[in-house]
């Protein structure tokens, strides 16, 4: 699953506090699930192993530095359908505008796979990402808290797993 790997790979690049977005509704219905919070002071001590002369740590160090927060919740389930649209939609709904924008969506009718990339702003600065990537069998919620420095985060692109976007 592409969509996965790309939100795990950001998440294993970055590294959060509590869990802004509910999935509550989710809980139950799951085979199995991965809960991942790392707060601020985790985020940064995991900062201080990277290595300031490499370009790539480098610049995952200045996405860090401005994080509160990296939570990340996986759910698994033994088949499909055990989740629906209206369950993602419960998710979507807690991403409104004029604080949340969806920057990208992506769908695969080939795998069945979507991935969508919110972002909050606030004061005219990114202060939040919301990452939602499915297939038929899982759900992924990545949710980076704090000041996210978009072109920092984009540069990372084609690194460790995480996807490139071309500019047009």
């Amino acid at each position: 699953m592409k969509a996965l790997v790309a939100a795990c790979a950001l998440a294993g690049v970055l590294c959060a506090q509590q869990f802004k977005i509910n999935l509550d509704h989710l809980e139950a219905k799951a085979s199995s699930k991965v809960d991942l919070a790392l707060a601020s002071n985790w985020l940064q001590f995991g900062g201080t192993f990277l290595d300031p002369k490499d370009p790539d740590e480098a610049k995952a160090k200045k996405i860090i530095s401005g994080l509160e927060g990296l939570y990340i919740k996986h759910f698994e389930f033994k088949t499909e359908g055990q989740y629906t649209q209206a369950d993602v939609e419960q998710i979507r709904n807690q991403l409104k505008p004029p604080e949340w924008s969806r920057m990208v969506g992506i769908k695969s009718a080939e795998d069945r796979e979507n991935l969508e990339v919110w972002v909050r702003s606030k004061d005219n600065k990114a202060s939040g990402v919301a990452i939602i990537a499915t297939d038929p069998r899982s759900l992924t919620v990545v949710n980076l808290v704090g000041n996210v420095d978009l072109e920092s985060l984009a540069a990372l692109g084609g690194h460790s797993g995480i996807p490139k976007m071309k500019k047009k």
